[in-house]
């Protein structure tokens, strides 16, 4: 009677006995494979480092250079200081540009937030001879470069006698914000289940109830989405502010004519990162305020969340 070399016990007739001599090497998995295996994590892992290296390695140059004690972006440092935080938040024409860059934000993103929202509505929900055109020209604006934008919103309001100041920038920055509400709006409503719409019909909900209860709750994640967008585009657009701003200077041609002094640029690398700190702060809490509405637990879940809004 055979005896398993494993167990010491009776193996069955024609059993394949193991050898207790197999070595670690022999059973290993082949080179190629276990490459072929790690491949996706390694691979995604690269990328995404690279990703961020590409996003915030910039501001952190900045971030790290507005501390030194020197005009000059070079190593070793010259010194640790703090002087050029005191000197751009004691700038009064910064401490103005901020706040007509604050103030037109605050104006443009909720336009754009409604007026994108309505069009996406009109061109998702409603069937109307030239839908498609009518969908590409609202488009238009997300392909146009903002510099021609600009020149020819000079040349409209000029043809019109029109005085250039922040309102004006306000209307020019309106037009070509909300195009981009409306694709992420679109896309969202797209992908929205109508059968429950006709549920809530069916159980006697209004068309408003229905609005307010089934479509708004699904339309959060994209809305909240638009929203950041539209802010940092208003407060960051440079050449809609340059062309069309007038005497009102806000904080990136500002940022343009103090550059023109190299002596100025620790100072302009001291408010960019309190800026770029600012923003990434904005978009952590509502990440978190989105994560926590859907419930949210677990990373894939908070991803899934995060994605939905885009698409």
């Amino acid at each position: 009677m055979a005896v398993s070399t494993e167990t010491g016990m009776p193996a069955e007739a024609g059993a394949i006995v193991p050898y207790a001599s197999a070595t670690a090497e022999e059973v290993r998995l082949p080179l190629s494979l276990r490459l072929k295996r790690a491949a996706p994590h390694v691979g995604g892992a690269t990328i995404a480092l690279i990703i961020l290296l590409a996003l915030y390695g910039p501001i952190t140059v900045l971030a790290v250079f507005s501390f030194n004690d020197s005009i000059v972006l070079s190593l070793p440092w010259a010194g640790f200081t703090t002087r050029w935080y005191h000197e751009a938040l004691g700038n009064t024409n910064l401490q103005a540009a901020l706040r007509n860059s604050f103030m037109v934000a605050c104006v443009v993103a909720p336009l754009s937030l409604a007026l994108g929202t309505l069009g996406a509505f009109c061109i998702t929900r409603m069937r109307f001879w030239g839908r498609g055109p009518a969908a590409m020209l609202m488009a238009a604006p997300l392909v146009v470069p903002w510099l021609i934008v600009g020149v020819s919103a000079v040349i409209f309001f000029s043809k019109l006698n029109a005085g250039l100041s922040w309102r004006t920038v306000i209307a020019v920055q309106t037009v070509v914000t909300f195009p981009l509400v409306t694709v992420i709006v679109s896309a969202r409503l797209a992908r929205f289940d109508r059968t429950q719409e006709e549920a809530a019909v069916d159980l006697g909900a209004s068309q408003l109830q229905v609005l307010r209860h089934v479509v708004l709750p699904h339309l959060v994640p994209a809305l909240a989405a638009s929203a950041i967008l539209a802010f940092m585009w208003s407060f960051n657009n440079f050449e809609i502010s340059y062309f069309v701003g007038g005497f009102d200077e806000l904080f990136p041609v500002w940022v343009y004519s103090t550059l023109r002094h190299a002596s100025n640029l620790p100072v302009v690398n001291a408010i960019a990162s309190l800026v770029a700190v600012t923003e990434v702060i904005v978009v952590y809490f509502a990440y978190r305020a989105m994560t926590w509405r859907s419930n949210a637990r677990t990373a894939r879940e908070k991803a899934d969340t995060l994605t939905g809004a885009w698409r």
